[in-house]
C-alpha cells in the first residue's frame, strides 16, 4: 500500500502540554464518575475537544485530553500512562512490539495544508518535487525559476522563503514526510519519514499552533498545518498537483477521496496497520497530503483500576465512533467511510477486562 523507499525516525518528547479538562456531573449511560485520560496528536485536538464537550453534555462523561504530539501520544500509550491515545502515524513496527495487544482504530480522516504568509500573493500552487526541494534548502528564495513555473502571471517576490516545520514528536509530520518520501528520492535517501526527523532547515514551532503562530509571525514563510487550524485562523493555503496533475486545494472531500484508495485494504484493528498510507493517493479528486488519523487502546483492559473504567473506555470509543462522526466536519475533518466504521465495530468488540469481552460479540 505505501510507496518509496523507507527510512523511519521515532519521534521524540513533545515539549508542550495542552490539557482541555471538560468535566460535568456522570450520567447514567456514559462513564460514571471516571475521567478518562488521553493524549496525542495536536492535528486531532480540535476534534476531540468538541467530542469531549458533546459527549459530556450527552452521556456525562468527563474527558481529558492533552495535546503533546502524536509522538509523546505514542510513548504514553506504550508506557500505560493513558486510557487512549491519537496519532496520524501508525505504530511501527517496533512500536507494536513494545505494545502488545495494541488495537489501532481510525477516527477522522485530515488533511495537511501547506500555508503561507506571502503578501500580496492570493494563490500558489505547489507540487511534492518542489515542496522537497524547498524543505531540502535547494530552492531558497520565492522567485526562484521552479516557483515561478508553476505560478506564471504570479509577481513572487524576490524574498528567502522562511522554511517552518513541527519541533515536536508529530503526525502532522510523519503525513507530510511521508508525501515526501514518495515525490522525491533525494527526500528519501536525505531524511526519510516519522514522526520526527532531522529537518535540513527551517525554524520549528511546538504543535499545530505553534506552526501555525510561525507562520503568521514571518512574512514570507511557509509551513505545514491540519486544515482545521488553517480555517479558523484564515490562512491561506496552497494548492498542491496531485498525482493525476491537479492542483487541489485542501478539502474534506479531497482528504475522502484519498481514503476511498485505501479503504478497501486495511488490516484488521488487533494488526500492525504501519504500511497504511494514503498520501500521493490516486484519483482527479485526491488531495495528496490526507491520512487518517489513528485512537490506539489496548484490547485487555484489566490493568486499569476497575471494570467500570474499563466500560467507560469502550463507551467514550464507540461514542466516537459512531455518533461523534457527525460533528467530524464543523472542524474540517471528515467522517470515516461505513466500511472503516463496520471494521471498528468490530474492533470495539474484541476489547475485554480481565479476558471478560466488554461488548456483546
Amino acid at each position: 500500500m505505501r510507496v518509496g523507499r523507507h527510512r523511519v525516525f521515532e519521534g521524540s518528547a513533545a515539549a508542550g502540554l495542552v490539557a482541555f479538562a471538560l468535566a460535568a456531573c456522570a450520567g447514567p449511560d456514559g462513564g460514571g464518575d471516571q475521567i478518562l485520560t488521553g493524549a496525542g496528536a495536536t492535528f486531532a485536538m480540535p476534534l476531540i475537544t468538541v467530542w469531549a464537550s458533546e459527549y459530556e453534555a450527552e452521556r456525562g462523561g468527563r474527558v481529558n485530553y492533552n495535546s503533546i504530539g502524536s509522538g509523546g501520544g505514542i510513548r504514553a500509550h506504550i508506557d500505560r500512562t493513558v486510557d487512549f491515545a491519537a496519532s496520524e502515524a501508525p505504530l511501527t513496527v517496533e512500536q507494536f512490539e513494545r505494545a502488545p495487544g495494541t488495537l489501532t482504530l481510525p477516527f477522522t480522516i485530515g488533511t495537511v495544508t501547506m500555508a503561507y504568509n506571502v503578501p500580496g500573493i492570493e494563490e500558489l500552487r505547489l507540487t511534492g518535487e518542489v515542496l522537497a526541494e524547498i524543505y531540502l534548502e535547494r530552492i531558497t528564495r520565492w522567485n526562484d525559476s521552479a516557483l515561478q513555473e508553476l505560478n506564471p502571471g504570479v509577481d513572487l517576490p524576490d524574498r528567502a522563503i522562511v522554511v517552518v516545520h513541527r519541533s515536536d514528536g508529530s503526525g502532522t509530520t510523519y503525513v507530510f514526510t511521508d508525501y515526501l518520501n514518495k515525490v522525491s528520492d533525494d527526500w528519501t535517501e536525505r531524511v526519510g519519514y516519522g514522526t520526527a526527523v532531522s529537518w535540513p532547515t527551517g525554524i520549528g514551532g511546538n504543535g499545530n499552533e505553534g506552526v501555525a503562530g510561525a507562520i503568521r509571525n514571518n512574512p514570507y514563510s511557509l509551513g505545514y498545518i491540519e486544515l482545521s487550524y488553517a480555517s479558523s485562523l484564515g490562512m491561506p493555503t496552497a494548492f498542491v498537483r496531485n498525482r493525476a496533475g491537479v492542483y487541489l486545494q485542501p478539502t474534506l472531500e479531497g482528504g475522502t477521496a484519498a481514503a476511498a484508495a485505501a479503504v478497501d485494504a486495511l488490516p484488521h484493528g488487533h494488526e500492525s496497520w504501519h504500511e497504511v498510507s494514503f498520501t500521493d493517493a490516486p484519483g482527479d479528486d485526491s488531495y495528496p497530503i490526507s491520512s487518517f488519523s489513528y485512537f490506539f487502546v489496548y484490547e485487555d483492559l484489566g490493568r486499569l483500576a476497575s471494570r467500570e473504567r474499563a466500560e467507560a473506555v469502550v463507551d467514550w470509543l464507540a461514542w466516537t465512533l459512531e455518533d461523534g462522526q457527525a460533528f467530524n466536519s464543523a472542524v474540517s475533518n471528515a467522517a470515516i467511510p461505513e466500511s472503516v466504521q463496520a471494521l471498528n465495530v468490530r474492533t470495539l468488540d474484541r476489547i475485554t477486562f480481565d479476558g471478560e469481552p466488554l461488548r456483546s460479540r
